[in-house]
């Protein structure tokens, strides 16, 4: 039986970290400049910054990982999370990884009195089946406005 962790990035997961944010780009067909992609894996190892890292990995390998935002609300006194990338290695897929990246941030919000997590993806990404194993999607629209 595999040994499956989740927790913190560090700066000893940057080359995985760096070859799978390369995947999830592909995977969306983004180009993220890599001055922009140091910079992210910079906050996101940086406990000094409310962007995180959490990375699941199988037998000591990292295979996926999640980027989250806490910040305030002003619908809630607590604060809120924002699991703004989530990504797992296509071979590693379907061994239930996305869902230990999903539902240790539900634990980490309980224990750390978030007010709740949240997140949002294309009408047709098939991770919708897990993501509707936590909560229904709701109705609302996003804009996007490019500055």
């Amino acid at each position: 039986m595999a040994a499956i962790i989740v927790r913190n990035a560090t700066g000893a997961d940057e080359g995985d970290w760096r070859r799978l944010w390369a995947g999830y780009n592909a995977f969306y067909a983004a180009t993220v400049p890599p001055a922009i992609t140091d910079r992210t894996w910079a906050r996101a190892i940086d406990p000094a910054v409310p962007l995180f890292c959490r990375v699941v990995e199988v037998d000591g390998v990292v295979a996926g990982f999640s980027l989250n935002v806490l910040h305030e609300g002003t619908w809630t006194a607590d604060p809120v999370c924002y699991l703004e990338d989530l990504f797992v290695d296509p071979d590693r897929r379907g061994a239930g990884l996305g869902r230990r990246l999903i539902q240790d941030l539900v634990d980490l919000a309980r224990a750390r009195g978030w007010s709740h997590l949240y997140w949002h993806t294309r009408r047709d990404n098939p991770a919708r089946r897990l993501y509707d194993e936590f909560v229904a999607a709701d109705d609302f629209v996003r804009y996007r406005l490019a500055l």
